[in-house]
């Protein structure tokens, strides 16, 4: 339905029974994809009710979107926002902007920025304000703050965060999105090098490895929790960074992460 030129859907309401029968089947070793294609319920509602967490219901005819449309597209756009980006009040107190800073060294992150915001929340438009060094992917829209309520006062590093139940949901069904932002926005993938004397003649050894940098506890935290759920092995170098390194963990992440470009 259309209301103000928004659309908004409901997300459907389900009963217990159709809850207990999708829960059971996950329970007797079926995976959320075939469950969800036999029920037609998605995945993220199952997830949800696998953690005992209630959706958050879509209003009809709402102005201000509260649940993100594409939840992939929103883990990612989630990594970048606690990496990069910012929201700020409109001067009227109308809504809000969410800019996402990027680099202008990587102009396909960029694109990827831009079409993440579009896919999370279509109803707002995109555009590029160009900064010295760097380009802010900005969107107004009333929705932002209800999408990322981890805005607040002061900079990210000097306050708690924390992702709301929701937010877990998303993050536990599509945790390489997610990745994918944070490293995307506070990392990067580098190749090191070292020397080894091989009888006579000392040999050069060059190897790939990620790095996160963010000053946030709480950051840093999210990322490695979702490395530890994907069997990712880190380690933790200094106050501010994490290091990926092991050949495995490293072909893991170049094969859903890959570098900035």
């Amino acid at each position: 339905m259309r209301q103000g030129g928004i659309t908004c859907k409901i997300v459907p309401v389900y009963d217990i029974a159709t809850r207990k029968r999708a829960l059971s089947l996950v329970a007797g070793g079926r995976s959320l994809n075939s469950v969800s294609k036999e029920t037609g319920i998605s995945r993220y509602a199952i997830r949800c009710w696998q953690t005992r967490i209630e959706p958050l219901p879509r209003i009809i005819g709402a102005p201000i979107r509260d649940t993100p449309a594409d939840p992939a597209a929103y883990s990612y756009l989630l990594g970048l926002y606690l990496g990069d980006g910012c929201i700020s009040e409109h001067p009227r107190n109308t809504g809000h902007y969410l800019r996402i800073a990027c680099a202008d060294a990587w102009p396909g992150l960029i694109e990827e920025c831009r079409a993440a915001i579009t896919d999370a929340h279509p109803e707002s438009k995109v555009y590029l304000a160009q900064r010295q060094g760097c380009v802010n992917v900005t969107s107004y829209s009333r929705s932002w703050t209800h999408l990322f309520p981890q805005h607040g006062p002061g900079k990210k590093h000097d306050r708690r965060i924390h992702l709301e139940p929701w937010q877990q949901c998303i993050v536990d069904e599509f945790p390489w999105e997610f990745i994918r932002g944070l490293i995307h926005s506070d990392g990067c993938r580098v190749t090191n090098w070292t020397t080894r004397l091989i009888g006579d003649v000392r040999k050069r050894y060059e190897y790939p490895r990620y790095f996160f940098t963010n000053k946030s506890e709480d950051i840093r935290r999210m990322l490695t929790n979702t490395l530890d759920a994907l069997g990712v092995a880190w380690k933790q170098p200094n106050a501010f960074n994490i290091s990926v390194a092991r050949r495995a963990s490293v072909a893991l992440m170049d094969a859903h992460v890959g570098p900035k470009y």
